[in-house]
């Protein structure tokens, strides 16, 4: 039964999921000022990226098991305060001007999303009994929102013309006050989260009014799961690798200076927060498999056209993805976990950690770019599209 203790409850996680987009999204911000800083190759400045998910692979497990001892309150106080930690890393890094430390500080940083991650996902479906979509629907338009005023906040107070700057060491500076800032501000969340003694519910309700649907007990015996883990592997990073290289990409292919272009991301992510809106309706009309699909179709069709027309046509091409992606992990998810019986919940605990597709397809894609040149290294996601259009006709099929 929810209680009004619950709603309250649910109402103060919507600002873990605002908190988580916000700060994941700025590394499309830091990925194009980093590279100019240390004068790095694409498949240097995608490091970003591969520290930052490749957390999601290393820690989620272990964070996994220390949920189950400590409570999702705790582990969201903890989440916030290692989050604010990894923040509080880019002062050092700047200062001593080391792009090493400042991965570092990524992993870091990461490591503390995923811990909130892993604790508020299941507390919001544990808060919300009989009502798990509609409470994951609005606290995932939170997160999407933060993805959405990212942008904006990087361009304001991270970016900027480098004539200000007397040295790369000055530029690399500019990171500093503005993580310091997002660093308080996380501990005030810490306090207030602590503060307000959410309710410590562990006791996860067991699918046991839906058997396996042939009784196999590994996960892996069913083609169904594989095939969509491997579908999340390629979506998160299909969106990520895009989201990395946006600005680079309209800086060199449509002459839009870099904090110009980073005020542009805002329509890649806030067309995901439209389109999570949009395909929750329209998938009560059609079928999942078929809704993702379609959406599958015209990512493919949308880089196609940049690849081959190239400047301002690019950039819109590009930017207009983020609307068709919007829909993809949900309805990956679900489809991937259909008919699994007792062995959802472990089901998607991988999947969760398929998420480093978000890790390991951006430096691909920057090796690509690297070798020949940006707008052809967008083949790397168009195939990864591919895939989940394969997965979309057959692959989501339970024999």
């Amino acid at each position: 039964m929810q209680t009004k203790s619950n709603n309250f409850a649910l109402v103060a996680l919507t600002a873990l999921f605002f908190v988580m987009g916000f700060i994941t999204v700025l590394n499309d911000i830091l990925i194009p000022h980093l590279k100019v800083i240390f004068e790095l190759n694409h498949f240097e400045s995608a490091l970003v990226q591969f520290c930052f998910f490749g957390a999601y692979f290393v820690t989620g497990g272990v964070f996994g098991k220390l949920l189950e001892k400590i409570g999702y309150p705790v582990g969201i106080v903890l989440g916030f305060i290692l989050t604010a930690i990894g923040c509080v890393l880019f002062y050092p890094a700047a200062s001593m001007a080391s792009y090493s430390i400042f991965l570092g500080a990524f992993f870091i940083l990461a490591s503390g999303v995923v811990l909130l991650q892993t604790a508020g996902n299941p507390f919001v479906t544990l808060l919300a009994p009989g009502k798990e979509a509609t409470a994951l629907t609005l606290v995932q338009a939170f997160n999407s929102l933060g993805t959405t005023l990212g942008p904006i906040f990087g361009a304001a107070f991270i970016l900027s013309d480098t004539v200000k700057y007397a040295s790369k060491l000055e530029e690399a500076q500019s990171v500093q006050i503005p993580y310091l800032a997002i660093a308080g501000i996380l501990i005030l969340l810490a306090i207030v989260i602590y503060l307000l003694k959410l309710p410590d519910i562990r006791k996860r309700t067991e699918v046991v009014n839906e058997e396996n649907y042939d009784k196999k007990e590994s996960l892996f015996e069913y083609p169904h799961f594989v095939l969509g883990a491997a579908a999340i592997f390629f979506y998160v990073g299909a969106e990520v690798s895009i989201g990395s290289f946006l600005i680079l990409t309209m800086e060199k292919f449509a002459n839009i200076k870099e904090i110009t272009a980073a005020k542009y991301i805002v329509y890649y992510w806030g067309g995901a927060m439209i389109g999570r809106f949009i395909g929750s309706f329209i998938m009560t009309k059609i079928a999942p498999n078929k809704c993702l699909a379609f959406n599958s179709i015209i990512n493919i069709c949308l880089i196609i056209i940049a690849i081959l027309i190239g400047g301002k046509i690019a950039m819109i091409a590009l930017l207009v993805i983020g609307l068709f992606n919007s829909i993809m992990f949900p309805t990956i998810f679900s489809l991937a976990t259909k008919k699994l019986g007792k062995l959802t919940s472990k089901a998607s605990g991988l999947i969760s950690m398929a998420i480093v597709g978000g890790a390991l397809i951006p430096p691909v894609q920057g090796l690509v770019a690297d070798y020949f040149n940006l707008l052809i290294s967008y083949i790397v996601p168009l195939l990864c599209y591919f895939y989940i259009l394969f997965f979309a006709f057959r692959g989501y099929r339970t024999k």
